[in-house]
């Protein structure tokens, strides 16, 4: 279940650092309240993961994740580049990550 609650937190993460670019765009009570929220929710379940999964694995994937998944929605959603160095990169983060798993 701590895997399971840790991808979660990555969400929270992800949609954190998204919820801080919508706020950069147009400042607003809902916008940074939306930024507070995704942050908390992503620490919750980063604390929950953290009774069974060792501190610098857990947040060593939590954020490789949360990297990863902020690149793939500026990608995707705000317009940002999608060169192949920035993919390469972004596929070293995740083999970063799966490799703290099998690993550690």
């Amino acid at each position: 279940m701590a895997w399971f609650y840790l991808v979660i937190a990555s969400l929270g993460e992800i949609f954190g650092v998204m919820s801080i670019n919508l706020y950069i765009q147009k400042k607003s009570i809902g916008r940074l309240a939306l930024v507070v929220m995704t942050f908390t929710f992503g620490f919750i379940f980063l604390a929950l993961a953290m009774r069974d999964i060792p501190m610098g694995t857990a947040y060593a994937i939590w954020t490789g994740l949360g990297a990863a998944g902020a690149v793939l929605i500026g990608i995707l959603f705000f317009k940002e580049s999608a060169s192949w160095k920035r993919l390469a990169c972004l596929t070293l983060v995740i083999a970063g990550a799966v490799g703290l798993k099998l690993f550690g």
